[in-house]
């Protein structure tokens, strides 16, 4: 479907300077994605971003927003959507799009179908994103092949033989034809989740369980982030928590995805109101970028570096720490060919005002000791 913009709810201001860390060469730079009052964009996390150049895609739910006593500030009775903005200058400034192929099928959307013709994974302006819905047990993909300008889709993801599939965009390309999916189950109770890789060697056609990551939890391990580190590595993140804790842990597979152990927490705390999960960017130089949400005070988004592909991770590094409330975070990263780091995220400036799609702009220099 061919996209539509929205003028007037893509206005996109440069509105603050942030010192990164004190090691920057330039500060960080914070600009609005989407921002329009009475409205909640959030959770980048679940959609994806894609860069080609100075062109920029992220994507997020757009609702309605409504103040509210606990969970998040949406009016779940208004209508919901999914939509993604595009910068062509770096991510300095953006414009708002909306896409009927992404209109949900609960809303009146297109029908999931089956895919019966081969994508090719490695095509250079391709993009791919993963969905679900809560009152469906099969989650869906969809495919674009011009810099996310159209998409084709939905196309049905199977269950693997579990109760249900909360399916976030985690693609990690091997070939072609042949790409693995990190995805977050159900448990055995029915509760979110419990992490599993999935793989295809046709295109998308079919999908084969692989193994789970990480032991069923008595909370839960659910939204990976992975990057391959090499033909056969490769390194996963995954949100956590156990009764009031909330933190990230990383699990290493170097035998192709085939299995997973468990490597080290790079982050002991995202915060002690529910947690937030990350982004993972692997870097021009080598070197990995983990980025979150904090939600206790001060509310923000932080960071941290490896140089040793994960074995290790550098001092945290506060992109920025002035969120109204814990409602906020979610962060999706890419990297620029001049070396800065493009993080997008939903973000407020009061917990009774709307959420916002904010991205931070900032240079990977480890912080002082």
């Amino acid at each position: 479907m061919r996209m539509r913009y929205f003028s007037g709810l893509a206005l996109c201001i440069v509105f603050g300077f942030m010192p990164g860390n004190a090691h920057s060469t330039e500060p960080a730079i914070n600009v609005i994605v989407f921002k329009e009052a009475g409205r909640f964009g959030g959770w980048p996390a679940n959609h994806g971003m894609w860069i080609w150049g100075d062109e920029i895609v992220v994507g997020y739910r757009l609702c309605q927003f409504k103040a509210v006593d606990s969970g998040h500030a949406i009016d779940d009775t208004a209508p919901q959507f999914d939509v993604q903005s595009r910068s062509l200058d770096g991510g300095m400034t953006w414009k708002m799009e909306k896409s009927d192929a992404f209109i949900r099928v609960e809303d009146g959307g297109p029908a999931i179908q089956e895919l019966t013709t081969p994508l090719d994974f490695t095509l250079p302006d391709s993009a791919f994103v993963c969905r679900y819905s809560k009152s469906f047990s099969a989650s869906r993909f969809y495919y674009s092949t011009d810099r996310a300008k159209t998409w084709i889709g939905p196309f049905r993801l199977p269950t693997f033989g579990q109760s249900q599939i909360m399916a976030r965009t985690d693609l990690l390309v091997g070939g072609p034809h042949d790409a693995t999916l990190v995805l977050t189950a159900a448990k055995k109770n029915g509760d979110e989740g419990r992490v599993f890789s999935a793989r295809t060697t046709d295109g998308g056609v079919t999908w084969n369980f692989v193994t789970w990551i990480g032991s069923e939890p008595s909370g839960f391990s659910i939204m990976p982030a992975s990057v391959r580190l090499s033909g056969s590595k490769i390194l996963t993140t995954i949100r956590r928590k156990e009764v009031d804790s909330h933190w990230i842990d990383s699990f290493l597979s170097t035998d192709g995805g085939v299995s997973f152990e468990f490597l080290n927490r790079p982050t002991e705390s995202t915060g002690g109101n529910i947690g937030n999960p990350s982004s993972l960017l692997r870097l021009n130089d080598g070197r990995l970028a983990i980025v979150y949400g904090y939600r206790s005070p001060p509310y923000g988004i932080r960071a941290r570096l490896s140089r040793d592909e994960g074995q290790s991770w550098g001092n945290e590094i506060i992109l920025r720490n002035d969120a109204g409330c814990w409602d906020m975070g979610y962060p999706r990263s890419v990297q620029r060919s001049d070396g800065k780091i493009v993080s997008a995220y939903y973000f407020n400036d009061h917990q009774d005002t709307e959420r916002y799609i904010a991205a931070t702009i900032w240079s990977p220099v480890e912080p002082a000791d």
